[in-house]
């Protein structure tokens, strides 16, 4: 016998069954107790939410020989019949694939006859949306005065792409995700009441539960997977994480915190890990942006955060903690770059590179003009400020990148500016003079970092360049190997060893007042030799 999906073996048999959708089900079920059944119903909402299961009960209900509460016998047999799909009464149609006007003219041709058995023919039409013009108003009189003995069942996940001539002939229903306790209670009941002795892990089924995104459906078919790729084993948490490519909170942890401390390297390092795992990088930003959400909460909401948000003790924990460090307005610009990113990455080519791009504009605030970004900017330079008052920086810092201990080793002292150089040795001369030609040579992105940089003289008649501060001037100075290539590549030019020295500017406005620049002296020594 062929395996059935478990989303097809615990479909629910009675009403109460049905888990997340109570005032449905109890509608639906006292005007069958009643007898005051209607004649169009539209269903809407989003996948996997119980709109095809609850309209399989109610054909079955209604045309039930002994219902129960409202609810099918699932004995007799009407019930059993529809329930094995055999039942002439019970007509299911995909308007995805059946949206012609010839389609539905036959369902106008067929309600004319009344059902060989039972009470009542139930025509199911799923996706109803994707009917065509024609075709709605081909069923729009049918609709509206069918036999007695027809009942119509729309199903749609877009019940605004449906006619309002539509919409007005049918009693709406809107069903709703289910929460993470709801999939969860459903799935202990169900597997119990199957006698399915399967070893899951508590917090495995939990985590499958929230990552079905309040589709009961797909809660199944994840358990499913899970169970299939560890056949024959416990399934746990972490068995469960490797199945779904899902990232586990101590990596949005510890991406949060180096996020907060502006460390670029430590991001892409973290990053790089979650690749190398093999996750699947869309979940990854869907997730984070989760954690993030959960963190903003945390800050918000004080001492009632432990309601606001289901998680773990221990991880609440941590969460508390690193909402201590972050400021609102922050965590909302977090929160609003992985949002947009969320969007582009779902038809880009390179995932990699758009979340490496996010991640450097997170830890580096003055990448952005938005409000929230400035408001960040400010808050770093007043603790860098204060840092400095307090003597915890003795020298100029570095615009309040990378981490403090980072700052520290690579802070730059103040230079005054400096007066006009009695002689410029040649090699540097001609360096200078050359520079264009000398950095066609070299590869991306040393390239464009040279191409913008300016040239002056350090002690010993050394070759000062001076590079933007931030990825530019990173590039040569926390990668030994870059440092040594640009090295190599000018003394091979100049035909001897070159020193250079390279230091870190904000602005041209910066370079300017406080280096002499070289290429400037050179241009005039070239024309007054002309």
């Amino acid at each position: 016998m062929s395996y059935t999906a478990m989303y097809r073996r615990f479909r629910p048999t009675r009403f109460e069954e049905v888990k997340g959708q109570d005032a449905i089900v109890t509608t639906l079920k006292n005007q069958i107790k009643a007898d005051r059944i209607g004649h169009a119903y539209l269903f809407c909402g989003t996948r996997g939410t119980g709109k095809t299961s609850i309209a399989k009960l109610f054909a079955k209900s209604v045309n039930c020989e002994n219902p129960q509460d409202g609810s099918p016998c699932g004995v007799c047999a009407s019930c059993r019949s529809i329930a094995a799909g055999n039942s002439m009464n019970v007509i299911e149609i995909d308007a995805a694939s059946n949206n012609g006007v010839d389609n539905i003219r036959e369902i106008v041709d067929e309600v004319s006859y009344s059902p060989a058995e039972g009470k009542f023919k139930v025509y199911i039409i799923d996706e109803v949306h994707m009917l065509s013009t024609g075709a709605f108003n081909a069923l729009l009189k049918t609709l509206e005065e069918p036999p007695s003995y027809v009942i119509f069942i729309l199903a749609t996940t877009e019940a605004n792409k449906i006619p309002v001539t539509i919409l007005s002939r049918c009693q709406r229903y809107d069903f709703k995700r289910l929460t993470v306790e709801q999939i969860e209670e459903r799935m202990r009941e169900a597997l119990a009441m199957a006698g399915e002795e399967l070893e899951i892990e508590d917090k495995a089924l939990r985590f499958i539960a929230k990552s079905a995104d309040g589709a009961m459906r797909d809660a199944w078919s994840l358990l499913d997977q899970c169970l299939a790729f560890h056949f024959g084993q416990r399934l746990t948490y972490d068995k469960a994480l490797d199945v779904l490519g899902a990232v586990d909170t101590a990596v949005f942890s510890g991406l949060l915190r180096c996020v907060l401390d502006r460390d670029v390297a430590g991001c892409i390092g973290l990053l790089e890990e979650v690749v190398l795992q093999g996750r699947d990088l869309g979940q990854f930003v869907t997730d984070f942006s989760w954690y993030l959400r959960n963190l903003l909460l945390v800050k918000t909401s004080g001492d009632d955060s432990e309601e606001v948000v289901d998680m773990s003790s221990e991880n609440l924990a941590r969460l508390k903690e690193e909402a201590d460090m972050a400021q609102v307005d922050a965590i909302m610009r977090y929160i609003r770059n992985f949002s947009e990113l969320s969007g582009r990455l779902r038809y880009a080519g390179q995932k990699r590179v758009l979340i490496e791009m996010a991640l450097i504009r997170l830890c580096r605030p003055e990448m952005e003009a938005q409000e929230d970004a400035l408001l960040d900017r400010i808050r770093k330079l007043e603790q860098t400020l204060a840092k400095i008052e307090s003597g915890a920086i003795a020298v100029r810092a570095s615009g309040g990148e990378g981490k403090e201990a980072d700052r520290e080793e690579t802070a730059r002292p103040t230079v005054e500016p400096a007066a006009l150089p009695k002689a410029i040795p040649e090699d540097v001369k001609r360096i200078v003079g050359n520079w264009q030609a000398i950095t066609d040579s070299a590869s991306q992105p040393m390239k464009s970092y040279l191409k913008n940089a300016n040239l002056s003289l350090a002690g010993d008649n050394r070759l000062l360049i001076a590079l933007e501060d931030g990825l530019p001037f990173d590039y040569f100075t926390k990668e030994a190997e870059n440092r040594a290539l640009l090295e190599g590549m000018l003394s091979e030019f100049a035909g001897k060893h070159v020193e250079t020295e390279i230091r870190a500017v904000k602005s041209q406005a910066e370079f300017e007042g406080s280096y002499v620049d070289l290429t400037q002296i050179i241009h005039m020594d070239i024309e007054e030799e002309s």
